[in-house]
């Protein structure tokens, strides 16, 4: 018997995916003809066509940007991953820890991007911070002013200590909806700890996982305003990332038509990575899926 599909719910949701499409629309169009042009001031253009992609393409600077914007979201997901899931695993279950420990998890989250820019600016500072004064009387040259390895530090541990939370929270959903059977099978079974994560908890939290590797992906590849905030991207350009580096072009040397371009090659670039993580954990999880099926099979 075929099933009826009750599509009216669509109209609800059309309205917002128009007003979604139009906002998007303009300012993308608006990039895109800024993209081929380029300006003197006065509302005055000259057509460029590809002039500005191809000297963004073989630009060392951007290549540079790039280069560390890649480094910087490799650290940040080699680093939150792991720790967001056994923070999560380390929660309780039950009792008065629980609301205890997910509203504190919450905190940093609520507080504002420029916000945690100006806390871990003072907050590292040799003078007046307790982080740089801290380790300036331990005996440690810390100063993330001049020195391009204590401002990655820095940067790093900022956005771990802000961002954590998020991976924390996604993974404890999905401990939390995994049903007590599993674990009184694998209590009958005599199963170990890792083969608990290995075999039930993990595969349970692949979703959620994949949730929080796209975010948290996205999020640092577009980070801007906390690094801004602390370092400037300096010293130097060590810390300058391509949003860093765009915002620079765009209103610092007002290079409308060259930004416009690297803003486009940038937001391809988000799309494409974003689509091949999805792509490569969407199938691992469907093989995964498949061969406990066919175990659970035989």
């Amino acid at each position: 018997m075929d099933k009826t599909w009750n599509n009216k719910g669509w109209f609800f949701v059309l309205p917002v995916l128009a007003l979604v499409l139009f906002s998007a629309a303009i300012p993308l169009m608006t990039v895109v003809n800024y993209s081929v042009q380029d300006t003197f001031g006065n509302n005055v253009f000259f057509w460029a066509g590809s002039e500005w992609f191809e000297e963004l393409l073989h630009s060392q600077r951007f290549h540079d940007a790039l280069w560390r914007q890649f480094l910087f979201s490799a650290i940040i997901l080699a680093i939150e991953v792991p720790l967001g899931i056994g923070v999560a695993l380390a929660m309780p279950r039950k009792g008065w820890g629980v609301p205890v420990c997910l509203v504190t998890m919450a905190l940093p989250l609520l507080i504002p991007w420029n916000v945690v820019g100006t806390i871990w600016q003072i907050f590292g500072r040799v003078d007046i911070g307790l982080l740089g004064h801290t380790l300036f009387g331990l005996g440690l040259d810390y100063n993330y002013v001049r020195d391009p390895l204590d401002a990655w530090i820095t940067i790093i541990v900022m956005d771990v200590w802000h961002w954590t939370s998020l991976v924390v929270l996604l993974c404890y959903a999905g401990l939390v909806s995994i049903p007590e059977a599993y674990y009184q099978a694998a209590r009958i079974d005599g199963a170990s700890r890792w083969a608990v994560f290995r075999y039930i908890q993990l595969p349970k939290m692949h979703r959620v996982l994949l949730i929080a590797i796209l975010l948290r992906f996205m999020d640092s590849f577009m980070i801007y305003t906390e690094p801004f905030v602390v370092t400037g991207g300096g010293p130097g350009n060590s810390t300058t990332f391509l949003s860093i580096d765009l915002v620079k072009m765009a209103i610092g040397q007002f290079d409308l038509g060259k930004a416009a371009a690297m803003s486009l090659v940038y937001f391809l670039i988000i799309l494409l990575l974003s689509w091949i993580f999805y792509t490569v954990m969407t199938n691992a999880g469907a093989e995964r899926g498949r061969a406990t099926g066919g175990e659970g099979g035989r």
